[in-house]
């Protein structure tokens, strides 16, 4: 098997895996009781929570669990508008979102609430000038991801943070699913982050929202008492430690890591622009994530061709519900493109072996495809 979609979930590390089933065998207590079993567990999540803050140079009160990026994203974006709306209604983001923002933002719409998407440049980044005509003084919060999850194109995050920061009422979110483990992100600007565990070798269930500690929100779930009030439920302590060693172990040997995908990345390239097929991620993008365009071939048809010879990529990201791709062609603006647009997403576990056997199986099936294709028309 050749796994080429680490950007849509990532295999949970072995040692992360031990971590999850060590304390669900002995850290049996809630962490919101009194007794022993209780303090022991809440004392764990403490220690994890630590870590976690330190890793990614936040407060321990600021942080947020959540069962993943996707409720995450939910809660910043309620959260903020539902808490705040009598500041105004307008809110700024892209075309290159995720569906669990771009979704909640539609909810709001229908709510009363203005989205407007900012222009992007050339390269697929957010033009900061029309970012500054577009932020008014009733826009209360601008999310833009720190990634894009289909084209791998890096957002200047710090100089939108300092836009945002001239509009006192205006709050900045965004979601950095794709950055953790891939680069080393700066918070210190931002006002709330989103991220799932699932993405940097950890368990899928268990993610986390950043929310400054001087930012109220409307809660997404309420309830009983947990590690904040802003969202209830009982705290899974065997998925928060889990994390924890998760995201310690993603950034040991960082720079090495990201060394070997780079040089993983530019072969991939080379060897596609031989098969004479597009290339749809700017050379500056993440070297995690490549996104293509196969013309006269339906991805679908590509990917479940590939799948046969257990080789594994994918078309749009996996939560996506449009029929093409909204984010290549806000970048392109060609809906062959994005309409025909595949993502490959390569790891540090990835290797050049993989990538050779990927390349000459993709020319091969691409072949066959098109005698079939020109057969039929």
């Amino acid at each position: 098997m050749i796994y080429l979609d680490y950007s849509a979930t990532t295999p949970v590390d072995e040692s992360v895996l031990n971590s999850y089933i060590e304390t669900t065998k002995k850290i049996i207590g809630n962490p919101n009781s009194l007794h022993k079993l209780g303090v022991d567990a809440k004392k764990l999540i403490d220690a994890a929570t630590t870590q976690i803050a330190s890793i990614l140079g936040v407060k321990q009160t600021e942080i947020i669990y959540t069962s993943g990026a996707s409720e995450a994203n939910n809660t910043a974006i309620k959260g903020i508008c539902l808490k705040y709306q009598n500041r105004g209604k307008h809110i700024i983001t892209t075309k290159l979102e995720h569906s669990s923002i771009l979704e909640p933002l539609n909810y709001l719409k229908k709510e009363g609430f203005e989205i407007e998407y900012v222009n992007l440049t050339e390269d697929g980044k957010v033009d900061l000038d029309d970012l500054e005509n577009k932020i008014r003084e009733d826009t209360i919060l601008v999310t833009i991801a720190s990634i894009s999850s289909e084209l791998g194109i890096i957002q200047p995050i710090k100089e939108i943070a300092e836009i945002v920061k001239k509009y006192p009422k205006a709050y900045f979110h965004t979601d950095i699913t794709q950055s953790i483990g891939k680069e080393k992100i700066d918070l210190s600007m931002v006002d709330l982050a989103s991220f799932s565990a699932q993405k940097f070798y950890g368990m899928k269930g268990i993610g986390a929202l950043i929310k400054k500690e001087n930012i109220v929100i409307e809660p997404l779930i309420h309830g009983g008492k947990s590690t904040t009030k802003d969202r209830s439920g009982t705290p899974p302590t065997p998925l928060i430690v889990s994390m924890a060693k998760a995201l310690r172990l993603v950034y040991e040997n960082f720079e090495e890591k990201q060394k070997k995908v780079k040089e993983l990345n530019t072969y991939l390239r080379e060897e596609l622009e031989k098969e004479y097929i597009t290339i749809n991620s700017p050379k500056d993008a993440i070297p995690n994530i490549l996104n293509i365009t196969i013309e006269n071939i339906k991805p679908e048809t590509m990917l479940h061709a590939l799948e046969e010879k257990e080789i594994y990529i994918s078309t749009r990201t996996a939560c996506s519900t449009s029929l093409e791709s909204e984010a290549v062609f806000a970048v392109t603006k060609d809906k062959e493109k994005a309409s025909h647009s595949l993502r490959i997403s390569i790891s540090y576990k990835t290797t050049k072996e993989e990538l050779e056997t990927f390349i000459k199986t993709l020319s091969k099936v691409r072949n066959e495809l098109s005698s079939l294709y020109e057969k039929s028309h």
